[in-house]
């Protein structure tokens, strides 16, 4: 198997990239209509639910070191880009360069690592709610520099205390394990028997 990521890996990550990133988008709706006062901090659950499919084909499409983590970057980027919170971006490198290693460890092909990887990667998208708990003032203040009104802010602020955070991080967990058998079931019954991912 060639290690080095080529052109034609690049363009097919990007696609995948563009799929995960769809996929935050409906698990960010989802979480929205189904948990109103609580989606932002249980997005990267919800998320990891539905998404779990695009890692494992990204996975078996490109099984080279680099390809995770160049996912990671993007959404990291996203991050950057569009107004989050300073620091929101570094979980999202962070834990993409992690579940890289850790896929790898697997050869990228292993079920058990695969979805390992893809829970760990799955605690990328907490970039833009850890600092709720961690830097209330300066989330407060970054709010307040982008026009967001006091309610708006109060809402956010709610359900923030130490044990939504555990229970945030605990769901994350069980929701990436979850995702990546969801994930896996979706691969072996659609994609492996036609050979889309060789």
């Amino acid at each position: 198997m060639k290690k080095s990521l080529k052109i034609q890996d690049l363009i097919t990550i990007g696609v995948y990239a563009a799929i995960y990133f769809l996929a935050v988008c409906i698990g960010t709706f989802v979480s929205f209509l189904l948990l109103p006062g609580f989606s932002s901090i249980f997005t990267p659950a919800v998320t990891a639910l539905v998404s779990g499919s695009v890692y494992v084909l990204l996975c078996h499409k490109v099984p080279k070191f680099g390809a995770i983590t160049i996912v990671g970057i993007v959404m990291g980027l996203f991050f950057l880009l569009t107004g989050h919170f300073a620091v929101a971006f570094i979980p999202s490198i962070i834990f993409g360069i992690l579940a890289d290693v850790i896929a790898s460890w697997g050869a990228y092909q292993s079920k058990f690592f695969t979805i390992a990887s893809f829970t760990l990667f799955s605690y990328g998208l907490t970039g833009p709610i850890l600092p709720l708990w961690f830097m209330k003032d300066a989330y407060v203040a970054n709010l307040v520099s982008r026009g967001k009104d006091p309610s708006y802010i109060e809402r956010l602020f709610t359900p923030i205390n130490t044990g939504s955070f555990f229970v945030s991080m605990a769901a994350t967990l069980i929701a990436g394990g979850i995702g990546g058998l969801i994930g896996y079931r979706i691969y072996k019954k659609h994609f492996q028997p036609t050979g889309v991912t060789e």
